[in-house]
C-alpha cells in the first residue's frame, strides 16, 4: 500500500452516497502521476467506486492491480484484477474503470507510446502485438513493472527506461506470436517519424493536411494509413491526444481550466471537456480534484 500522508493526497470532501450515485470522486480517491520519462508515463492510484467513465488513449496500458478488485469494460465484456494481475489494455480500445468490491483498489500503471514497443521489438515482429486477455499473471510483465514503478518519486534513467520497455515488448510479443507472422504494411518509417515529430511539436495549433504532405512528401490518404499502422491511431487522434496531455500537466501544475483548454490548443473549455473525458476516462473537473500535487523538492 502506497504512503497517503497529507503532502502527496488531497482530502476530498464529497460525501460517499453522492459519489455513489453520480459518479463523483470519494473521499479516498487520488491519483499520483510520477515524473516524466520520454515515451513512458506511470501512475498510481486509489478509488473507492467509480473511477473511468469510457475512454480510449493511443498508448498501450499495462499495469497491475496492487489491492482490492479492479474491474471494467473492455471488448464488450467485463475483466476483474486481483491483487498481483498483470492487465494490458491496446491502444485505441474502449475501456472504462470502476471498483469491483466495495473496498475499493489500487493500482499501478505503465502508458507506453506504440512506437517505443515497435523500435524494441525491431526485426522480430511485423506488427504491433496484441494481447487478447486484458487480465493474466505473467512473471515478465511484472518484473517489469516492479522495476518501472520502484520508485514512483523520480524519473527513470536511461538505461533503466531501456530495460523496461525491452521487457514490455517482449511480453507483448510472447501473448501474441501472430504479430511476427503477419504480413507487413509497407511503412516509410522516416516520413511518419517526421509526422508524429510535427504534430507533437504543433499541438497547439491547427494542423492541415496539406502540412503534413509537405512534411513527409505522401498524399494524406497513404499518410493516414501507415500512420496507423505504424502507431495504432490516426494523426488528428495523435494531434487531440497531444493536446489532452498539455492540458492535464497544465491542470496538475494548478493553472485554471479555461486557461488550460486555451494554452493546450482547445477551441475553447467546453472543446478540452468532451475530448478530455474521452482520451482520460474522467472530466477535466474531477482530474483536478483527485490528482495529488507533485512531491515537494
Amino acid at each position: 500500500m502506497t504512503d497517503t500522508s497529507s503532502e502527496q493526497q488531497i482530502v476530498r470532501a464529497t460525501p460517499r452516497g453522492l459519489e455513489r450515485s453520480c459518479a463523483l470522486p470519494s473521499a479516498g480517491d487520488w491519483l499520483r502521476v510520477a515524473p516524466n520519462t520520454q515515451g513512458l508515463e506511470r501512475i498510481e492510484a486509489h478509488f473507492d467506486g467509480h473511477a473511468y467513465a469510457p475512454h480510449r488513449h493511443d498508448t498501450y496500458a499495462i499495469g497491475y492491480t496492487l489491492n482490492g478488485v479492479q474491474s471494467f469494460r473492455y471488448r464488450g465484456a467485463r475483466a476483474d484484477s486481483l491483487a498481483g494481475n498483470v492487465i494490458v489494455i491496446h491502444p485505441d480500445e474502449l475501456h472504462d474503470g470502476e471498483a469491483g468490491h466495495e473496498a475499493g483498489f489500487s493500482y499501478r500503471m505503465l502508458y507506453i507510446a506504440p512506437a517505443r514497443i515497435r523500435e524494441a521489438l525491431g526485426g522480430e515482429a511485423r506488427a504491433l502485438p496484441f494481447a487478447r486477455d486484458p487480465v493474466f499473471t505473467d512473471g515478465a510483465l511484472l518484473q517489469a513493472l516492479h522495476i518501472a514503478c520502484a520508485d514512483m518519486q523520480r524519473p527513470l534513467e536511461p538505461l533503466q527506461l531501456d530495460q523496461v520497455i525491452t521487457l514490455l515488448a517482449q511480453g507483448l510479443l510472447s501473448k501474441d506470436h501472430s504479430a511476427g507472422r503477419l504480413r507487413p504494411t509497407r511503412i516509410d518509417h522516416r516520413a511518419i517519424e517526421r509526422a508524429r515529430a510535427y504534430l507533437h511539436t504543433n499541438a497547439d495549433q491547427v494542423v492541415r493536411s496539406e502540412e503534413l504532405e509537405n512534411v513527409t512528401q505522401l498524399n494524406r490518404y497513404s499518410l493516414s494509413r501507415q500512420f496507423r499502422a505504424a502507431l495504432g491511431t490516426s494523426p488528428y487522434r495523435y494531434l487531440t491526444l497531444r493536446r489532452v496531455d498539455r492540458a492535464r500537466k497544465a491542470i496538475s501544475e494548478g493553472m485554471s481550466l479555461a486557461e488550460a483548454a486555451a494554452y493546450a490548443g482547445f477551441s475553447d473549455q467546453p472543446h478540452m471537456t468532451r475530448q478530455f473525458t474521452a482520451a482520460v476516462g474522467m472530466s477535466p473537473g474531477r482530474w483536478q480534484q483527485v490528482v495529488c500535487p507533485p512531491p515537494r523538492p
